[in-house]
């Protein structure tokens, strides 16, 4: 779908807005929230094919903005992120969060149009900031995790960039197109990428920074960094086998600690990193219809899990709680939140005729196609996960289980007006996958909504719940912290870290001494030789001065006439 060429970064509105938004009159702002997101979404579907925009710069062509059906899928949900998301949070009094979440947007939006090496690690980069910018925004409790969750990122930004760095110095290329793992500089860039991705041993990031966030900044935080790292895996490295076990890895670790968390908010991040993991297996696939797969999952799952952060920081800002010990009992007077929360948490768990039923459809096929039968039965075994703690947990533990005594309100009518926007979104996308199928890089010959699909699919997660209800006794929750990977950083890695500093502290202490000391010691020497008692300092009768005059003069005259 075009409307004119365009061949400005479709995420400039949203940047410039973020720098703008600041420096203007109250009365002003909600224009500026509201005007720019739309005016990207027209310059995402305006973008053409190919390079629309470049560069000569060090004797390398930059591709600022470069389009195809993959960039315009991602930019395109994106923006629609950043208008709900703007919508949403438009109650929201922090003056930091919306400039940082409209950079942090923009910079999305132009990492997807990047055609080269160079504008990705750019807008890679000023992602990372603005998204800390956005966790800081939470509060002063959420400083320590935003000082984490930026050492993570910057970790992340060194590795691409030396990765890029070593591409150029070993081809010339700034070219961001598909690449193997058979050098290192490339498996730098893809170490790179997945840090963002969430891939473990370092995805506790994710929990740990995002559910500090404000109850409308992890809207924002929950669509862009992940997604944006799947995009540069499908467009750097498809088909590289490695990221099938990492990408079932990430889908098991995911579901694992989302059972075990008390945190709704943590339980949807972790639901992140496991949503993740099947877009990251099907990159690994690498096939036509896995590439697919890969692409319409992330879209489905910016719409379901968009839709899910926004129920949950709807009861944070209503009940200022966040803990399932602390919930229950919402659905008497928050009715339309929970509807809302039911249709995302069926759509993250593939029910038929929901948008995570038409994505995650592609990947299982795809698998089945390749003739991967364990990952094919890992990936159903995993859809039956995501129907436990998402699908039933989710809403069970929050609006009924037992009663809190509770009695919020339904959060504002603008909160309200984008959950149901997004939970029609879901549903139309289940009904008519074709609605997404049309808009992937690749043409789609599959059709989910078949009588044996939807039968496997109910089956699946219908023993799901009654796995659920049946073990509800051990899946009560309790007032536990959860040990993630972490751990390893935060308690033995911190007390490496002092008594390494211990030691270099008692080294430079030594160090300094033994300086001292010969400092000292050569202070005295020289005042010793060179005072006015010294050998070279005190006076010497003139008698002594001419003999020795005398013998210098001699000795002169002997070398001289020895030539």
């Amino acid at each position: 779908m075009m409307i004119e060429a365009n061949t400005y970064p479709p995420g400039l509105p949203l940047i410039v807005a973020g720098l703008l938004l600041p420096l203007l009159p109250a009365v002003l702002r909600p224009l500026l929230v509201l005007g720019a997101p739309i005016l990207s979404v027209l310059l995402v579907l305006a973008t053409g094919d190919g390079p629309q925009l470049t560069h000569q710069w060090l004797g390398h062509t930059l591709v600022p903005v470069a389009g195809d059906d993959l960039s315009r899928l991602f930019g395109l949900v994106f923006s629609l992120v950043a208008v709900t998301g703007a919508v949403f949070a438009l109650g929201q009094s922090n003056r930091l969060e919306i400039p940082a979440a409209f950079v942090y947007g923009g910079a999305a939006i132009s990492a997807v149009f990047a055609g080269d090496l160079i504008t990705l690690f750019v807008f890679w980069e000023v992602m990372a900031i603005a998204s800390t910018l956005v966790v800081f925004a939470g509060g002063p409790a959420a400083r320590g995790a935003g000082l984490r969750y930026a050492a993570i990122h910057f970790l992340g930004g060194v590795l691409l960039m030396a990765g890029i760095a070593g591409e150029v110095a070993s081809t010339g290329s700034i070219a961001f197109v598909a690449f193997d793992i058979s050098t290192w500089p490339r498996v730098l860039m893809l170490a790179g990428i997945l840090i963002n991705a969430g891939a473990p041993p370092l995805a506790a990031w994710l929990p740990d920074s995002y559910p500090e966030a404000s109850w409308s900044g992890m809207v924002f935080l929950s669509a862009f960094t992940t997604k944006t790292a799947v995009y540069a895996l499908i467009r750097g490295f498809p088909g590289v086998e490695l990221l099938v076990p990492i990408g079932l890895f990430m889908v098991f670790y995911g579901i694992v600690f989302a059972i075990l968390e008390n945190d709704v908010r943590r339980v949807l991040a972790y639901s992140i990193v496991n949503h993740v993991g099947f877009m990251v297996t099907a990159v690994g696939v690498g096939t036509t219809l896995a590439l697919n797969g890969a692409a319409a999952h992330a879209f489905a799952h910016i719409l379901y899990k968009t839709l899910l952060v926004m129920a949950a920081g709807s009861v944070l800002l209503m009940t200022g709680k966040r803990k399932c010990t602390d919930l229950g009992g919402l659905f008497r007077t928050m009715p339309l939140t929970c509807l809302f929360t039911v249709i995302g948490a069926l759509s993250l768990a593939a029910f038929p005729f929901t948008a995570g039923f038409s994505a995650k459809s592609l990947i299982t096929a795809s698998v089945a196609e390749a003739h991967l039968a364990t990952v094919w039965f890992l990936l159903a075994a995993a859809s039956a996960g995501a129907m436990i703690y998402a699908g039933l947990k989710l809403p069970w533990f929050v609006f009924f289980d037992r009663d809190s005594g509770l009695r919020p309100a339904e959060p504002p009518l603008n909160m309200l007006a984008v959950m149901a926007l997004l939970s029609v979104a879901c549903i139309a996308v289940g009904v008519a996958p074709r609605l997404l199928y049309d808009l992937l890089p690749h043409p789609v010959d599959y059709e989910p909504n078949t009588a044996s699909h939807i039968v496997y699919q109910l089956q699946l997660l219908l023993f799901s719940g009654l796995a659920f209800f049946l073990m509800l006794g051990w899946l009560r929750r309790t007032l536990t912290i959860t040990l993630d990977f972490d751990w390893l950083w935060r308690r033995p890695g911190a007390w490496v870290a002092a008594t390494l500093w211990m030691l270099l502290s008692e080294l430079w202490r030594f160090g300094s001494g033994v300086v001292r000391a010969s400092g000292s010691y050569a202070l005295d020497t020289l005042t010793r030789q060179n005072g006015p008692h010294g050998l070279l300092g005190r006076q010497w009768p003139t008698g002594s001065m001419a003999f020795w005059t005398t013998v210098l003069l001699g000795g002169s005259l002997l070398a001289y006439y020895w030539q």
